[in-house]
């Protein structure tokens, strides 16, 4: 099997990934996942699409992830894994798509506006 590389991201996180015929492991900036998300709760999200489709044992990943943070970071690994399991086996989308895994969550900060502290937030209005 040949590498086959996903992205994913969700707010400012983004996720290249490299998936390969392996044993399991997954690698996030050359440090294990353990490892880079210290939360227990970052290590379910990440295994969920391969814990639905019982395939933990069978790929490596490689990732580079840049931007935003644990939260997002560990969403974007999250729709990479399951964009390349569907490169893999189109026939895993439907049971993905159930879940929600295939959905890029589109919310992203609204921009800081001119004239004003922050994107929504006005300064105290005087009237005299």
């Amino acid at each position: 099997m040949e590498v086959i590389n996903t992205i994913g991201r969700r707010k400012a996180a983004v996720a290249r990934l490299y998936m390969s015929e392996g044993k399991g492991q997954i690698i996030v900036n050359n440090r294990d996942y353990k490892v880079y998300f210290p939360d227990k709760q970052l290590h379910y999200v990440v295994e969920q699409p391969l814990n639905l489709l019982e395939v933990k044992d069978q790929y490596d990943f490689k990732v580079n992830l840049d931007g935003g943070g644990m939260t997002g970071q560990a969403e974007a690994l999250r729709l990479a894994i399951s964009r390349a399991l569907i490169k893999v086996n189109p026939e895993y989308k439907a049971a993905l798509r159930a879940e929600g895994f295939v959905t890029r969550d589109p919310r992203v900060i609204e921009r800081k506006k001119p004239g004003q502290p922050k994107a929504r937030k006005r300064f105290q209005f005087s009237k005299r």
